[in-house]
Parts: C-alpha cells; structure tokens; sequence
C-alpha cells in the first residue's frame, strides 16, 4: 500500500490529508494559510509533512492550489487570495526539503478529477464542472482528462458574457460571475433593502425569502434564472454528458430542481434545443479537491489502476 500526503491550499485554510492509493481518507487536518510570507508558508506545509512522516512511509506530495497552475513547471501564476504562493518553483522547493516527488494542479480542476474518479462523474468521459462561490469558476473534462486551454483559462464560466446591451454605440455588460455567482445574490438583495452587503451571506438571504421577504424572493429567482442561463449555454457550447456543480449552496436540497424549472422555460422559449442539459451536485463537497490532487498524482506518476479511472 501506497500513501500519500495531499494539501488543498485556500484562501483561508489550508487542509490536509493522508490518503492512500484507493483514495481513503487516513487522517485529515486543517490549518490557517499564511498569505504573504513564503518562507512561513514553506515551513507550515513542511511541518505537515514530517509530522505525517512519523507514522507513514510517504511516497509523494499531492497539491490542489488556487490560481493558474502550471503543473509541468510546477509554478502557480495569475493571482489569489495568497500572494506568496505565486512566483515560487512548488516542485522544486518542497521536493528537495522533502526528497518526495510533488506533483500540484488548479483546484477547480482538481475538484472536477475528484468527481470524476469516484463522485458525480464517474464513468462519464466529457463534464463541466461549474463552482458557485464569490465568483464562478469551473473546469472542463474531455475524454477523461482535464482541458486547461492555451492560456490555463479552460472552465474560467465566470468570464462569460451574460447581460450584454448596446444603445447609440456604447456598449455595457455583466458577466456570469457578477449575475449567478452568491455574491452577486448578496449584492442584489442589499441594493434592493438599502443595507450594507457585510449584514448579508447566502444563508440569511434564504432565510429572508423563506420568512416572505419580497426582495430575497426576486433576487433568488433571478439567480437561479441566470445560473441556468450559463449552464444552458455550456451545454450547447461543449455538450458534456453532466455538468456538476459545486460550491457552498449547490448543497441546499432544492438547488437542482430549481435550475432545472429554469432550464424547462429557456427549452420552450427555443425550440430547436432538444439536449436538456443533466445538471447534478458534487458528491465530495470540501473533500473533492483533496481527491482530485490525489488523483491527478497518480495519473501523471502512472500509478492510477485501471479499475480507479473513468471508464474508457
């Protein structure tokens, strides 16, 4: 048996687990992500390492990492809610303090291989994988492997122009991000009550509809309305076989039968679209990234058995 130690670097915590070559969760831990000095950083990760070292024989180095991931060089570019992090050699740095073999990739794109190896996309060869936070991110799958595109910009959804008007010349959009995204949500509803976004989350807007608040009820519609929007046009701009999606509210029970009343109107108003997009959750919730950096280890170590990939 083979283990190995994986990290899944965010914004606020960086979590860790021992996993084994089947994907088991051994041990599982979090800390707080130091955001500006690389050094601490290093030391803080490093930390993790030895302490796993204690009790197993550690075969590699597992990395799910915010921004543009550079996986062949091993450096992450574009930018993050951690400054240090860009910039430095991941493979070099943590591989030679370590003698362990590192391997990192995007956390969206690990997300999607951690669903794609054992959660919502299994045995499926073509996925978009969409994430529903402060903004919207994604990834693509195609025949079973990650599409990262010619810049590294492969599943960036949130980019999409989605609200587009142009008047005597002048010309103003909305993005994906800024209509379904929660923080757009947030932003809709404070606007509408004239209140400070910082009062606000996703919960309390739920939780101000479910009470017959007027403005929670409208912006709530419109966001599922533009959710389904986009996921409508993925599916006819690349014809996945799902798109799973996953983020802090795709775990509420009715996230999915509410874009798909929405997919059912945008249906009848063109007729010509006779693929109804199959649109599901995320099975691993917080635990899809760590997967994922797992997952893509192995394959590009070519320790992944067959019986673990997605059916060919």
């Amino acid at each position: 048996m083979r283990y190995y130690i994986v990290f899944d670097i965010g914004g606020t915590y960086v979590k860790h687990a021992v996993m084994n070559e089947h994907g088991d969760f051994l041990e599982k831990g979090r800390y707080c992500s130091e955001r500006h000095d690389f050094h601490q950083f290093r030391d803080d990760l490093l930390n993790v390492v030895r302490q796993a070292q204690e009790n197993y024989q550690l075969s590699g180095i597992a990395i799910s990492s915010a921004g543009s991931v550079d996986s062949d060089i091993g450096v992450i570019g574009g930018s993050s809610a951690l400054p240090c992090i860009h910039g430095p050699n991941f493979k070099e740095v943590f591989g030679e303090a370590t003698g362990l073999p590192v391997e990192l990739e995007n956390d969206a794109n690990c997300a999607a291989l951690g669903e794609l190896w054992k959660g919502a996309g299994r045995h499926c060869r073509d996925i978009a994988f969409v994430i529903v936070g402060t903004g919207i991110g994604g990834a693509i799958v195609k025949d079973g492997r990650i599409h990262k595109g010619a810049h590294l910009h492969g599943g960036e959804f949130g980019y999409m122009l989605m609200d587009v008007r142009y008047t005597n010349g002048n010309a103003e959009c909305k993005t994906w991000s800024e209509l379904a995204a929660t923080s757009a949500l947030i932003r809709m509803v404070a606007k509408e009550k004239g209140m400070p976004e910082r009062e606000l989350d996703g919960e309390k807007v739920f939780a101000l509809a479910e009470s017959g608040d007027e403005a929670a009820q409208k912006a709530i519609d419109r966001f599922y309305f533009s959710l389904a929007q986009g996921i409508f046009n993925l599916q006819y701009a690349y014809d996945p076989e799902k798109i799973i999606v996953g983020g802090g509210i795709s775990s509420r029970p009715d996230f999915v039968d509410e874009i798909n009343k929405r997919l059912s109107v945008f249906l009848s108003l063109v007729p010509i679209a006779k693929i109804r997009p199959v649109v599901e959750t995320c099975q691993f919730k917080n635990d899809a990234n760590l997967l994922g950096a797992l997952y893509h280890y192995l394959e590009r170590h070519g320790e992944l058995g067959e019986a673990s990939g997605p059916s060919h």
